[in-house]
């Protein structure tokens, strides 16, 4: 297994790889309806590795996991951090430490970047990433997320 970040200039194929894991999670009933969208959307994420990114988990030719993530700076930490938008590994796949593998490389770049911090968010009832997390060190903060769509 390889745990990597994908390159601003890959091809077609790892990106639509990656497309097809994220809506795997989604559990879409129309994958090739969002496959066009997700793919251009990975794209641009890798278009400024500045902004975002994507780390893969790799294991012969098959994707089996990957976190997308992207960087902010905030007045209240005093610099720049990394939200982190997604965490997936494919069902059959679990349990076997890839989460955690993905975690730790960004984890590792981020420190050695200067990162500030790593912030993300679980369901309430995910005991199983919230025990991955805090067994990284993450701690849990009093918050309420809001969303705005256009």
């Amino acid at each position: 297994m390889n745990i990597y970040f994908v390159s601003p200039d890959a091809d077609d194929i790892l990106i639509e790889k990656i497309a097809r894991l994220f809506l795997q999670q989604r559990t879409l009933n129309d994958v090739d309806k969002y496959l066009t969208r997700t793919i251009q959307t990975i794209k641009l994420s890798l278009e400024n590795p500045a902004q975002s990114g994507i780390i893969a988990a790799e294991d012969g030719d098959e994707i089996i996991g990957f976190a997308f993530y992207n960087m902010g700076v905030s007045l209240q930490i005093g610099g720049t951090y990394i939200w982190l938008n997604e965490l997936y590994v494919q069902e059959s796949s679990r349990n076997k430490g890839i989460a955690k593998k993905l975690l730790l490389k960004l984890i590792y770049w981020a420190e050695k970047e200067g990162i500030k911090s790593i912030e993300l968010e679980t369901g309430v009832n995910n005991s199983v990433t919230k025990h991955l997390y805090n067994s990284l060190g993450f701690h849990d903060i009093v918050s309420k997320r809001y969303n705005f769509n256009f």
